[in-house]
């Protein structure tokens, strides 16, 4: 008789789960900034040698883009894709719930924009926000300028007023934060800078959910101001 095959000796046991290591990495990115949440750093959270957290994911750029996935997923897509509601309402609540999710979570917002945002969950985000701008009525190229332009104006907003904290962990309440700014901008000395000291009650409000909005909603005038002339250029041009 032959011998029975050997088993093959058994790898290691998986003592972690996926989303016990974005866990640990979210809780250092929002108690220690962007450059807390290391390989090593999280592996020491959950208490394994940095090849534990090797075994689910190859490097952090890969722990990064997970998280990232991770809180757009957590996205209400029901928010905007009520087509009971209008467009533009469903644009600001779709911008509103981005922001009020991404500044629970300061530290992850520079790393979010640092890379690309191409997962299953952000494409379908970005699906969405197309489907609403053919709403609108623009058409499929426009769609996709348009939709381009309101990314950059959300998420640029969000990352300028993390960035204006200066500090790691989470954020202070607006009004505190519009109060230090205020603060701030009231010393700028007039003989040097007279229209930004006139201007410091606006400029320390640059971070309000009021400034937020206002920007917003000139960035939606000018997509349908845009998509309402396009028809007349093209006719001109023939």
């Amino acid at each position: 008789m032959s011998e029975p095959a050997k088993r093959g000796r058994r790898g290691p046991r998986r003592a972690l789960t996926e989303e016990q290591i974005l866990d640990a990495a979210l809780t250092l990115l929002d108690d220690g900034g962007t450059g807390a949440a290391s390989v090593r750093g999280i592996a020491a959270k959950v208490g394994v040698a940095p090849n534990g957290v090797y075994t689910y994911f190859p490097d952090k750029a890969a722990v990064v883009k997970a998280l990232v996935e991770r809180l757009l997923g957590e996205v209400d897509h029901g928010i905007f894709t009520d087509r009971d509601q209008p467009w533009r309402q469903r644009v600001e609540s779709l911008a509103l719930d981005l922001r009020t999710r991404l500044s629970a979570h300061p530290g992850v917002v520079p790393l979010m924009i640092g890379g690309p945002m191409d997962g299953p969950n952000a494409l379908a985000l970005n699906e969405r926000l197309l489907e609403l701008l053919a709403d609108a009525g623009l058409q499929s190229a426009d769609a996709a300028r348009a939709a381009y332009l309101l990314i950059t104006y959300v998420f640029g907003s969000i990352a300028l007023e993390v960035a204006d904290l200066h500090q790691p962990g989470p954020l202070p309440p607006e009004s505190e934060r519009i109060d230090t700014r205020l603060r701030a901008f009231s010393a700028t000395p007039p003989e040097h800078y007279p229209r930004t000291a006139a201007a410091a009650g606006e400029l320390a409000g640059y971070i309000s959910t009021e400034q937020y909005l206002w920007g917003l909603r000139r960035v939606l005038d000018g997509i349908t101001t845009g998509a309402a002339d396009a028809p007349e250029m093209l006719a001109s041009n023939e």
